[in-house]
């Protein structure tokens, strides 16, 4: 079993967008550069990630890419998360569905910093 941050089972990030390098809604390590943590997406995190070259607003159909919209959870990789968070521009982050290897890029504690526990259908949230 895949394990999140915490220590507990990897929970599902993404069915819309699906999101993880496999498509399959979870952020796991299948690639260099290892999609391991689930953020929800700021419109700041989407315009910096733009300015670095990592264009995440735009759709790309043939990958399977809608393009993201502030709110959306995605997986993105460490480096990229990590370089926003030094720019003060991070995107918020839900530990329960962040792989366990992002530990190898970013401490828990910064991490913690971004937590959020939204479930997946924030529209059933009570204001």
């Amino acid at each position: 079993m895949e394990r999140n941050v915490l220590g507990g089972p990897l929970e599902t990030c993404s069915l819309d967008p699906l999101t993880g390098f496999y498509r399959d809604g979870c952020c796991r390590p299948g690639d260099g550069g290892s999609h391991t943590i689930c953020a929800v997406v700021t419109a700041e995190f989407l315009e910096y990630q733009q300015s670095a070259g990592n264009d995440l607003s735009t759709p790309v159909p043939e990958y399977r890419f809608p393009g993201l919209t502030p709110g959306d959870r995605w997986c993105v990789t460490t480096q990229a998360w990590l370089r926003a968070h030094e720019e003060g521009v991070a995107a918020f982050v839900v530990l329960a569905a962040t792989h366990e290897r992002a530990l190898d890029g970013v401490p828990l504690d910064v991490l913690r910093e971004y937590a959020v526990d939204v479930p997946a259908d924030a529209s059933s949230i009570d204001t």
